[in-house]
């Protein structure tokens, strides 16, 4: 007789997300379509560890973590397996109905959407089922095996007792108050942020310019820039692109294999700014939507 090993879905307390970061940076991988990056989780854990928690949920089978979903959101989780179960049919199958019925408490009623990688069987499946594509994103990608070349401005990494110039430059770029300097000492509290930098550009005048947060997954794993921006009285003049030559540097300094980077493709501005940096476009994936 064989017995079936069920696959539990559950939502971790803030002292099992160490086994969430870890698993996530275990299953990065530069041959790999863009995925849910340590540093995704990372720059959520602004809002402090039970928050963070709250928002995870974890695919598992006798205690192995196979699936990871985070809700950037309440209507959008973004997801990924660990690569021996890629192709997965069962595990498809229990994240597919996880995320399509409301009372399992993944996605609420109405209109949601889901980011999985391309590739995987779970994207496959939604489509199956019904799931319409939804909102287009690119990813880009630095390889990061030569030299990365210099950007001409002064590029400092920002600790404790500077964050004041870091957030206000990320105010300005996004155009939101709410990243204020305790969000900033609750990320850099996390797990996730032993393994990242804050960088500022500044220019010739020593005004901060530009800044950049960027993640690492450990040596010989792909690195994520998240998120980038310039201040919006120093717009034009290639400070996007400088930030982000200098946070790719920083990834290989840390022994990234790559930098990584995904913007909604209707911003094509943003797009430009990273392709100027060194970094190639990547194939469109369109996120997977129900629309009711």
């Amino acid at each position: 007789m064989i017995t079936t090993v069920a696959i539990e879905l559950s939502t971790p307390d803030a002292a099992q997300l160490d086994d969430v970061v870890r698993a996530l940076r275990l299953w990065q991988r530069d041959a790999s379509p863009i995925q849910l990056h340590p540093g995704d989780v990372g720059w959520f854990w602004r809002f402090g560890a039970v928050a963070t928690a709250a928002a995870v949920r974890t695919w598992t089978r006798q205690g192995q973590i196979l699936g990871i979903g985070f809700l950037d959101g309440p209507e959008v989780l973004r997801m990924t397996v660990a690569p021996q179960v890629w192709r997965d049919e069962e595990l498809a199958q229990r994240v597919v109905a996880d995320v399509s019925e409301p009372e399992r408490g993944v996605l609420p009623a109405g209109k949601v959407s889901v980011e999985s990688p391309d590739g995987t069987r779970v994207q496959d499946l939604l489509s199956d089922v019904g799931w319409s594509a939804g909102e287009p994103w690119t990813p880009l990608r630095r390889d990061l095996t030569a030299p990365v070349e210099q950007t001409g401005l002064r590029i400092e990494t920002i600790g404790p007792g500077r964050e004041p110039e870091f957030t206000a430059v990320h105010r300005s770029a996004w155009g939101s108050q709410r990243f204020t300097d305790e969000l900033w000492h609750a990320m850099a509290a996390g797990l996730p942020f032993t393994d990242a930098r804050c960088l500022l550009a500044y220019d010739d005048a020593g005004v901060a310019v530009a800044g950049a947060t960027l993640w690492s997954a450990g040596p010989g794993k792909p690195g994520l820039l998240e998120p980038v921006g310039v201040h919006i009285d120093h717009r034009g003049r290639g400070y996007g692109t400088a930030i982000s030559v200098a946070a790719a540097a920083e990834l290989r300094q840390m022994g990234a294999s790559s930098a990584l980077v995904c913007t909604l493709s209707a911003l094509a501005g943003a797009v430009a700014t990273y392709k100027s940096a060194g970094f190639q476009q990547l194939p469109e994936r369109l996120d997977r939507t129900r629309d009711a």
